[in-house]
């Protein structure tokens, strides 16, 4: 059996196609174009890096943005009052504030005083709640994109037997509402899980998203099935990426000349020997993240401009 790889990059690009074509027809149509507002709190670089792709992602699929810049040292009340204008703006449609945020900040307060109809990243428990009800509402993004690769990818969930590694609010609860949804039957595990690579071989669809690097090997996966690894972890000894690599020349490359490369939960020779469909890291699930956050703006901007 051969794995084919579940092209994440592939599927994000054709859905920023579909978010610039949508704008397109909205400002066709005489009306304005989406905007988004991301809040950045203090210099942490891979928030700046992540914001930064989101307002570049933004330009190119003809989406108004406004990043929003404070320093680490900010309040709750000053954060809540950024989101307390942002909810007013006739001009925005979205409104995220790039997590983590620092310890003093009340990230549960932020949240929710972003106005639902606002919360294009989903974390809103409105938005939370409209998920377990099946009402309509906007979903955080990363599942919400693996749900669009699985569907654009051929996967028939129906009946399915799918297992979700992590319990988060932003991946493995939404992400276990989502495959239900789809009548899958599902089984989330986490830390205290007993038999987690026993659980884990009963999936036809198995996603992770435990944010451990190559936790699940060989031993967790059930020939044939589908693996989702949502995972992104930093590996700088060439020793350990020889391991969960099998020497693959690119990788051990990337160790010597830039100093790092990427794995996932997965350890990636486990998927290559045991899945039917995988997604690689990077180049998997990452790309979707961002895509359906432009998705989710301009569904936004189509409510509240009734267009």
């Amino acid at each position: 059996m051969t794995a084919q790889i579940m092209d994440g990059k592939a599927v994000g690009a054709a859905i920023r196609r579909e978010v610039a074509e949508g704008t397109a027809e909205l400002r066709a149509r005489g009306f304005r174009a989406p905007g988004l507002a991301a809040v950045l709190i203090g210099e942490n670089p891979a928030s700046k890096v992540y914001v930064s792709s989101k307002v570049k992602a933004c330009a190119e699929a003809g989406i108004f943005s406004d990043k929003i810049e404070r320093p680490a040292t900010v309040t709750t009340e000053d954060v809540l009052q950024i989101v307390r204008d942002l909810n007013t703006r006739e001009d925005i449609d979205g409104i995220l504030v790039q997590l983590p945020i620092p310890k003093q900040v009340d990230e549960g307060a932020v949240l929710r005083a972003i106005d639902p109809t606002k919360d294009v990243d989903g974390f809103h428990p409105v938005n939370m709640g409209n998920l377990v009800l099946d009402q309509r509402g906007f979903e955080p993004c990363t599942p919400a994109g693996i749900m669009e690769l699985l569907k654009r990818s051929g996967v028939d969930l129906k009946g399915k037997n799918a297992v979700v590694v992590g319990r988060s609010h932003i991946v493995g609860k939404p992400m276990a509402l989502m495959l239900l949804r789809e009548h899958a039957t599902v089984t989330i595990c986490h830390s205290r899980t007993q038999d987690l690579p026993g659980v884990c071989r009963q999936a036809d669809v198995l996603v992770a998203a435990i944010g451990k690097p190559a936790l699940i090997t060989h031993d967790f996966i059930k020939p044939g099935a589908v693996v989702v690894d949502v995972g992104i972890n930093r590996v700088t000894d060439p020793a350990e990426a020889e391991r969960y690599f099998g020497g693959d020349p690119d990788r051990m490359k990337q160790v010597r000349e830039k100093g790092s490369t990427l794995v996932g939960d997965v350890l990636p020779t486990a998927m290559w020997e045991k899945a039917s469909l995988y997604t690689p890291v990077p180049g998997g699930v990452g790309p979707l993240t961002i895509a359906m956050l432009l998705s989710n703006t301009l569904k936004s901007a189509q409510m509240r401009l009734r267009a």
